[in-house]
């Protein structure tokens, strides 16, 4: 088995940790088939509440192996199969209902940036940084920067990540909202939210981040009528029939507030 990303549960939780640290994580051939792999098998698992993704080492993510695709002998062919199969693994994680968090302790970039952007919060550290270098070394973007960048942080700012050679910070990071949170121990911390989702309705939380996900790329009917077929599939879980019968029995014992 592949140990260029690592896969380990507890309970509810599924960790995936990218774990080539010699070369800041960078996503290679083989570790790209693997995070495809990992996405099928994660997103399928009934018994996945919710997702961490974090990093070994200094670095979260280099972004591609571009050393790897220069001396391999790849093709440009080569590169546009292998970008295929890990934006498979990116739009399964997107396009799922499990909620995942990322923990963020140092360097992202290049694709990195959009394996970042496959969690829906995510938790950095103080030490982060941020930054694109496609076109400084001649190449454009893939592993979705293209797409969930800007949805992240606006078209004009995204641009300026990638047509000029800028590092952001995680506080500025944290204010253009390319991050939820800054911590001294992002580890720790996105444990904690991976926590809160699974001793809470994971399931709802899983589906209200499909919701938003799938709701950027659709018509306003149509995510209408997702908002409703789905907020009715879940009323009619047992989990949401107990929470919401608790919730109206505390709002009837506390009376009608006073102004």
């Amino acid at each position: 088995m592949s140990d260029s990303i690592l896969y380990t549960r507890d309970g509810a939780l599924a960790r995936v940790t990218f774990n080539r640290p010699a070369s800041l994580n960078a996503m290679g051939f083989e570790m790209g088939r693997r995070w495809r792999d990992l996405a099928h098998e994660i997103t399928a698992d009934d018994s996945v509440g919710a997702v961490l993704l974090d990093a070994a080492g200094p670095a979260f993510c280099a972004g591609g192996d571009v050393i790897e695709m220069a001396t391999s002998g790849a093709t440009g062919a080569d590169v546009t199969d292998m970008a295929h199969v890990i934006h498979d693994g990116i739009r399964t994680f997107v396009e799922s209902d499990k909620p995942i968090v990322a923990a963020v302790q140092g360097a992202v970039a290049g694709g990195g940036l959009g394996l970042m952007l496959t969690a829906d919060y995510i938790v950095a550290s103080s030490r982060a940084k941020f930054v694109s270098r496609y076109a400084n070394i001649g190449l454009t973007p893939d592993l979705a920067v293209s797409t969930l960048l800007p949805a992240a942080i606006g078209q004009t700012r995204a641009l300026r990540l990638l047509l000029q050679d800028v590092t952001i910070d995680a506080d500025t990071a944290l204010d253009w909202g390319l991050v939820a949170e800054i911590a001294d121990d992002p580890a720790r911390r996105a444990d904690e939210v991976a926590a809160f989702w699974l001793e809470n309705a994971t399931a709802a939380f899983g589906q209200a981040k499909r919701l938003i996900r799938a709701g950027a790329q659709r018509s306003f009917a149509d995510n209408l009528d997702d908002e409703a077929r789905t907020i009715g599939a879940r009323f009619g879980t047992p989990e949401a029939q107990a929470r919401v019968a608790a919730f109206a029995s505390a709002s009837r014992t506390k009376g009608p507030r006073q102004g």
